[in-house]
């Protein structure tokens, strides 16, 4: 008896042979965790030099059962995405050059999805993580159906759009982004858009479609664009005044329509998987401006919760546990729910700021002689060094809506905050 090959649903695809195998959920979770060498017997070096090796704390990582799902859905979106252009058939061909079908082949669905959740929450990172557990991002066949020669397979791209929230700009970093990656992975000095980044006047339109007529003839695999919320603009502070008292969040506006209207052709006639991610203010407006519900959540739907109380059995018995290991002192704090509850109360449960707390109350401990690590440390170290977020904190805690509607403006907008917390001078 011979031991048959696993089932493979896409075999003979040599679009999906690259992207390594499909994880079981216990494997993609292994994949995606990420925990920095604990320290080993801190107090034998010197407190500036283990301020250092506390930097590694802004690599810990702790998938949620949310941020594997978001892996799974990545992954059936891009698989999918190819199992439709697949280089051997003729209309893949005829697709990618724009001509008009003549095989009567199936019509690859738009397949969208999105990650929704506050700053902080982890969603940017759950779907980098995600992507990454490709073993590359950018796959060179020798030899490729149709083509003489190698060619080279993008299998994903990530972007931010742009604070402008135009067209123009968002060419540009889906251009930038694009030569960078190929030249990451060895085949630079790529400059493929070199002569549209160069001009002084750009077209937004038309940089988008010559960005994706690139994308379509390499394969791209699944297109993720963050920072939605950038697409919309606040109302002006004076009219966010006026609504003080209001339950009701003021309403976001369309800063251009051109690039949404595009990200839809590409779902609906390009057929680019996209993975969408943002605010909930961002996606909100996003799915009732434009009544684009149905077709941005047919890949799947994910939200990126923080943990709301010290006793969250994912924050108590998971993160925690293991984050207690990352004590930089010779003496300690041991597990407690006032502890728990202390960093909930000054982060809100959000977790890159409870590593920014973890990192802020060592920073403190370290003024004194005695290596040790209490709790009043956590206390001095929000007030010192995450200030600029208290009032955010204060208001996703407090659960008021009239608060709450003013979250994303509390929070800081770009990451000089974070560049400059993260550094020990």
């Amino acid at each position: 008896m011979t031991n048959a090959p696993p089932y493979d649903p896409y075999a003979g695809n040599i679009l999906v042979k690259g992207l390594g195998p499909i994880l079981a959920r216990e494997e993609a979770y292994r994949a995606l965790l990420y925990l920095p060498p604990p320290p080993d017997r801190p107090d034998a070096i010197p407190t500036h030099v283990r301020l250092h090796d506390l930097l590694a704390l802004q690599d810990f990582h702790i998938p949620s059962a949310e941020s594997t799902r978001v892996q799974q859905t990545i992954d059936l979106m891009t698989r999918q995405g190819y199992r439709y252009r697949d280089p051997i058939q003729a209309s893949t061909w005829a697709h990618v050059a724009a001509e008009q079908r003549i095989h009567k082949t199936p019509r690859a669905p738009a397949i969208s999805a999105v990650a929704v959740g506050h700053s902080g929450t982890g969603k940017t990172q759950a779907i980098l993580r995600a992507l990454q557990c490709y073993p590359k991002q950018v796959i060179t066949h020798s030899n490729f159906p149709r083509l003489e020669g190698p060619h080279h397979q993008m299998v994903w791209l990530s972007v931010d759009v742009p604070p402008s929230g135009r067209s123009a700009d968002l060419a540009t970093n889906l251009m930038t982004a694009w030569d960078d990656s190929m030249e990451r992975a060895g085949l630079g000095p790529y400059r493929r858009f070199a002569a549209s980044l160069a001009r002084d006047r750009r077209d937004g339109q038309r940089m988008l479609d010559e960005w994706r007529q690139v994308a379509l003839s390499h394969f791209l695999g699944l297109l993720h664009l963050d920072e939605v919320q950038n697409f919309f603009k606040l109302a002006t502070l004076r009219r966010r005044k006026a609504r003080k008292g209001s339950n009701e969040r003021p309403e976001l506006s369309i800063v251009e329509d051109q690039a949404l209207r595009w990200i839809l052709t590409l779902l609906n006639t390009w057929q680019v998987p996209v993975m969408l991610s943002g605010t909930p203010d961002g996606v909100g407006a996003l799915t009732k401006r434009l009544s684009t519900t149905q077709r941005i959540v047919t890949g799947g739907y994910h939200k990126l919760s923080p943990f709301e109380a010290a006793d969250h059995p994912d924050l108590k018995e998971i993160f925690f546990q293991q984050l207690l290991r990352y004590q930089y002192v010779k003496h300690p704090l041991q597990d407690s729910d006032a502890l728990r509850r202390t960093v909930v109360e000054l982060t809100a449960g959000l977790p890159r700021l409870i590593i920014a707390l973890w990192f802020a109350a060592h920073r403190v401990a370290f003024e004194r002689t005695d290596d040790t690590l209490r709790l009043e440390d956590f206390y001095q170290g929000a007030s010192r060094f995450l200030a600029p977020v208290s009032a955010a904190v204060k208001a996703l805690r407090s659960g008021d809506p009239a608060q709450m509607m003013r979250f994303e403006d509390l929070m800081p907008s770009d990451d000089g905050f974070w560049d400059s917390f993260w550094s020990v001078g």
